[in-house]
């Protein structure tokens, strides 16, 4: 089995080349091959009359990286059948080298031999141009593959591998996602060289002001905390510091079952906002839910039970599980047969069966939401009416003993057979495929809009409904019924 061996040629520099690297490449039978000629240690060596095949024209051929350092391996795959070849790239073989990577995964296959020889990494060099310590927290990245989520700009942070202006316009559109348009940062090229450069700007100028090349890194220095305060580890040490010693008294005397409240409110409120399509608001009302869940996760983690992790580890494992149409090999062709397999893995993760078809209400639900589902659960088991006529006679027959129970004058009787007859109104709207819930909800919201415009009317008359007789508020809310009729 022949072998491949590469070689790192240096941060930049041909005085950066060990001379024990010059005198194997000077010295050599092997053929040599280059991932790219645009090196000065290459430049420097074609001087001497040392011949590199290069593959800089791979780089034509694609339009993904990925594409490029795949096709690079496989050709250097074919040469090696035939003979040992050596195979140079710019900086250290193993860093950021994509080529090297591919080269390894082939050797663990048994494919080829390998033989790395390290060559002066630019980060020694880029260190010491930016005076950095990276004892303090350092993230490399490659320009070239960059994932948003996975940066830490708590970090001293280094994107290699600004080729062009396009790279250098992709990391500066996705440092914007999280740094002000006048952040400075700094663009370092031919780190340790002659030529080196270094220049600091705003980072929207990173793609404008400064020529960029295959030498070019591009350092975001550490990041003040409050320019984070979008990210969810802010919010963390936010909550984290309300219910410290040092914190709010409010906050920290809160308890799980003083909080219940809020948390309902807070829901409503957001529901309130997707009802008039205010994004302005369900932003804020999200917010007003999302620290609900983050003190309750914060009083599990002070009392030494949960802690947010586990909440979000929880919601992510069962989404995985529940759908294995995404996440697995199940296929589905319709969103009823989602709802069916997730019914079927809820079963099964619940292990044994409830005492009761009915525990699965909550028993904190709106009256007429809970009158709904308890209904549904009674009807899985067969335990319902299959046609309107008999539902309809309920409906009937419950209000007429409310109405019996209104004549003997028993208010606790009326009560009673009054939540009767709503259960049974709530029925009938099931039966009609209706949401009782929904309903009741349009009809307070109309009742809101035409009262509202009544208000306004008598406020342009300079006088309250207070003030108005019970004819005179008729014609108001006839006129307001009349007016918003369309929009209702």
């Amino acid at each position: 089995m022949n072998t491949i061996k590469v070689i790192g040629l240096g941060a930049a520099d041909f005085e950066q080349l060990p001379i024990g690297v010059y005198r194997e490449l000077t010295q050599t039978k092997s053929s040599l091959y280059a991932r790219t000629l645009n090196h000065p240690v290459i430049q420097e060596l074609q001087k001497e009359g040392i011949v590199f095949e290069s593959f800089d024209g791979t780089y034509e051929s694609h339009e993904q990286f990925e594409d490029i350092y795949k096709e690079i391996v496989s050709r250097l795959l074919k040469q090696v059948r035939e003979k040992d070849i050596i195979y140079v790239v710019p900086g250290h073989p193993m860093l950021a080298e994509r080529t090297v990577q591919l080269l390894i995964e082939e050797r663990e296959k048994g494919a080829i031999n390998l033989d790395l020889k390290g060559g002066q990494s630019f980060l020694d060099a880029t260190f010491t141009a930016l005076e950095i310590d990276p004892i303090e927290g350092f993230q490399f990245v490659d320009a070239t593959d960059i994932k948003r989520d996975q940066l830490q700009y708590l970090n001293h942070l280094i994107f290699c591998q600004v080729y062009d202006a396009l790279v250098a316009s992709e990391v500066k559109l996705t440092l914007l996602e999280d740094l002000p348009a006048d952040h400075p940062v700094t663009i370092v090229t031919a780190a340790g060289s002659k030529g080196e450069g270094i220049t600091t700007v705003p980072l929207e100028e990173l793609d404008r002001s400064v020529k960029v090349d295959n030498l070019t890194s591009v350092y975001v220095p550490p990041v003040e905390r409050d320019t984070l305060n979008h990210q969810f580890f802010r919010l963390r040490e936010v909550i984290k510091m309300l219910r410290s010693p040092e914190g709010c008294p409010w906050d920290r005397k809160q308890t799980h079952e003083s909080l219940r409240k809020y948390m309902i409110e807070e829901a409503y409120e957001f529901i309130d906002a997707v009802n008039r399509m205010d994004d302005d608001h369900m932003v804020e009302e999200l917010g007003d839910v999302l620290l609900q869940v983050m003190l309750h996760s914060q009083i599990g983690e002070d009392e030494g039970f949960f802690t947010i992790d586990d909440v979000i580890v929880s919601i992510t494992n069962k989404m995985i599980r529940r759908h294995p149409h995404v996440f697995g090999e199940v296929t589905v062709d319709t969103s009823d047969e989602v709802v069916t397999n997730w019914e079927a893995i809820k079963v099964q993760e619940k292990g044994e069966r409830s005492e009761s078809i009915l525990d699965a209400v909550p028993q904190s639900f709106p009256a007429l939401l809970q009158a709904e589902e308890l209904q549904k659960k009674a009807a899985k088991v067969g335990f319902d009416w299959d046609t309107i006529d008999p539902i309809i006679e309920k409906v009937e027959e419950e209000w007429q003993e409310f109405q019996e129970a209104r004549e003997d004058g028993n208010r606790e009787e009326m009560e009673k057979e009054f939540g009767d007859w709503l259960f049974a109104i709530a029925n009938l709207a099931r039966h009609y495929k209706l949401s009782s819930e929904n309903a009741l909800q349009r009809t307070n919201r109309k009742f809101r809009t035409r009262l509202s415009a009544m208000e306004k009317e008598a406020n342009e008359e300079g006088m309250t409904l207070e003030e108005y007789h019970l004819d005179s508020l008729e014609e108001l809310w006839i006129r307001a019924k009349v007016k918003h009729k369309g929009a209702e």
